[in-house]
């Protein structure tokens, strides 16, 4: 059975926005955190940004202040709201569950910024 499944990427001009959607199955807290990744063609996955039960999100340098992780009032989306969005920013966008012992990661969905 799926467990997260990332919607909303598509192709977008620079300087524009994208909100994506990653819905889980039940809610976000069975996991013990919750993450952005991406992943450019030819590079590492990159952490963007991780959200907690409680406490601060925390986002990477390479988007703190574009980019803004927010929750459903049913906690079953996370969702990553993308602005100013720049050619570098092209990648697969991808959502992660941690758990004490395992991860769940979703499909992942294409983000292209180009003119």
């Amino acid at each position: 059975q799926v467990q997260l499944a990332e919607s909303g990427g598509g192709l977008v001009q620079p300087g524009g926005s994208l909100r994506l959607s990653c819905t889980i199955h039940g809610s976000i807290w069975r996991y013990n955190a919750m993450a952005w990744y991406r992943q450019a063609p030819g590079k590492q996955r990159e952490l963007l940004a991780t959200v907690y039960p409680t406490g601060p999100t925390s986002y990477a340098d390479a988007v703190k202040g574009r980019f803004t992780v927010s929750r459903d009032n049913g906690m079953n989306t996370l969702y990553l709201q993308m602005n100013n969005l720049k050619p570098e920013d092209t990648a697969v966008y991808y959502c992660k569950g941690r758990r004490d012992d395992s991860e769940d990661w979703g499909q992942g969905t294409q983000v292209t910024v180009s003119s």
